[in-house]
């Protein structure tokens, strides 16, 4: 039931406003100009002719097609040409976006089940509408761009990853590389902590330790000389195949380990106990890399066009970016007076350690910011990005503000790694940073949607906060949501285009 809810409700907002925003600017707008021509040769059946300025691989158009051919079977069939035209307009094809949009929403409700069982059904469909509204998402829901459809491929991956349906789960990750091609990162993140939790089960639960092996060898001398030896040696050969009997044996996966290197050197024995069953078990996910291997040498590069345009770049400062903006989406979690005093009394605990970790998150923010805050062309020309003011009117209004941010980015970073600390292994928390630096860090240009997917992942693995708090949350994102469409529709925006670069200037 919660499953219809969702759609529904996603339905119930994204079909209207799709209409208006179709109504209102009915041509291709910003990327969509090469978006839309593209899939357009595509309905056509010319599968040969590829922009050079699309940077991603051509996933949208292909579920595009499979869309309109689910829709017009019988139009596609014959290629009726009064109804060709019509099926591969941008109206319908941004609709692809709003279907996947509601496909979005109902993965989440699914996985935020999965990951908290004891939830219920009632808040997980009340945080999957509240994820739907999340303003940067909501806002491509009616464009034709392949971030949402990029979403709902890597949460499906993330979904049956967590059933252990590792081959569909697989399936879904290449997939989703088809629509961007750093969603790679995204399914070696799922897939290596899959395998934790993979190996976690092949353990069984409760604390082993020498003393209890040494305890089952004497059991089994003892058995060993009874009368009924055939038994005995069948009860010795079951002990020695457990995973009891191996001389590594950890403790399960529950454990609270001492410290992060602890953590990971348990990981590494079980994983080295256990390589047949996850090598064969993960299979799947090691096709999909060597593949995407073989595509990056063929390509030269990770980007297939406007290569010149998205050189990768060390943009250290866009992880910041990342960090800041995303605690300022979940304002309920991060700053609140509740969540201000918990780093205080926490830094209180160990003082040395805490002062070098502040002292630390300081300097490595100084140097990102000073030296690799990176100005792409595309940022400084297009003014229909949010990020075109706040790079002028917010970061570079003088040459103190970008210096000024650094304690909001070191705030925001120590209390998501806080956050997620509460409720993740150190593994867990470390790899999921390192995910987000490797997916953002390269990229030159800043662009909010590159964060929607590190963004809902957080999201997932938050603790869950009470109804006035989400209640609050939503219809902060409902006036963002309206004062981004009224931008959008209304705003009287007169445009040059900037020659050499393919984009346009206010």
């Amino acid at each position: 039931m919660g499953k219809l809810v969702v759609a529904a409700a996603v339905a119930g907002w994204a079909i209207p406003i799709a209409a208006l925003v179709n109504s209102v600017v009915p041509e291709p707008y910003m990327d969509e100009i090469f978006h839309v021509p593209q899939a357009q040769q595509y309905c056509h059946g010319d599968f040969l002719t590829w922009d050079p300025m699309i940077t991603t691989p051509p996933g949208l158009y292909y579920v595009s097609l499979a869309y309109l051919a689910s829709f017009f079977p019988v139009a596609w069939m014959f290629r009726v040409a009064e109804t060709f035209d019509v099926l591969c307009s941008t109206t319908v094809l941004r609709s692809t976006n709003v279907i996947m949009a509601m496909v979005c929403a109902v993965l989440f409700h699914d996985l935020l089940l999965c990951i908290r069982p004891g939830i219920g059904e009632r808040k997980a469909t009340t945080y999957a509408i509240l994820v739907a509204l999340y303003p940067v998402h909501w806002f491509f829901t009616f464009l034709y761009y392949t971030d949402v459809a990029s979403l709902a491929a890597v949460l499906a991956m993330y979904l049956f990853c967590l059933k252990k349906h590792f081959w569909i789960s697989a399936m879904f990750g290449a997939f989703s590389i088809l629509f961007r091609q750093t969603n790679v990162i995204w399914i070696i993140f799922f897939a290596a902590n899959g395998a934790i939790s993979y190996i976690q089960d092949l353990y069984p639960k409760g604390n082993v330790s020498h003393e209890n092996i040494e305890a089952t060898h004497q059991s089994d001398k003892v058995v060993s000389g009874r009368d009924n030896k055939t038994a005995a040696q069948g009860l010795r050969r079951r002990r020695i195949n457990s995973p009891m009997s191996k001389k590594v044996v950890v403790s399960e996966s529950s454990k609270l380990y001492n410290s992060l290197a602890e953590e990971v050197w348990d990981i590494c024995l079980k994983l080295w106990n256990s390589k047949c069953e996850v090598l064969i078990a993960f299979a799947p996910f090691v096709f999909v890399m060597v593949a995407f291997v073989a595509f990056i040498i063929w390509n030269g590069g990770i980007v297939l066009g406007a290569k010149e345009a998205h050189v990768v770049s060390p943009h250290f400062a866009q992880f910041l970016y990342f960090g800041l903006v995303s605690a300022a989406a979940l304002l309920p979690w991060h700053f609140t007076p509740s969540r201000i005093l918990d780093l205080f009394h926490l830094s209180g605990k160990n003082k040395t350690c805490s002062f070098l970790a502040v002292l630390m998150g300081f300097g490595l923010s100084f140097i990102a910011v000073h030296f690799f805050s990176i100005a792409h062309p595309y940022l400084l020309a297009d003014n229909r990005h949010y990020t075109f003011y706040i790079w002028r009117k917010v970061i570079q209004v003088n040459w103190m503000m970008k210096y000024v941010l650094i304690p909001l980015y070191v705030y925001s970073w120590f209390s998501i790694i806080n956050i997620l600390g509460k409720t993740q292994k150190r593994v867990w928390v470390l790899s999921f940073v390192l995910s987000v630096a490797l997916v953002l860090v390269p990229a030159p240009l800043i662009e909010f949607r590159y964060y929607t997917i590190p963004f809902v992942t957080l999201v997932l693995h938050f603790p869950v906060i009470g109804n006035g708090k989400l209640l609050a949350l939503g219809l902060l994102y409902v006036a963002a949501d309206l004062f981004t469409l009224v931008m959008f529709l209304f705003r009287p925006f007169h445009w040059e285009h900037e020659p050499g670069t393919q984009r346009f200037m206010w």
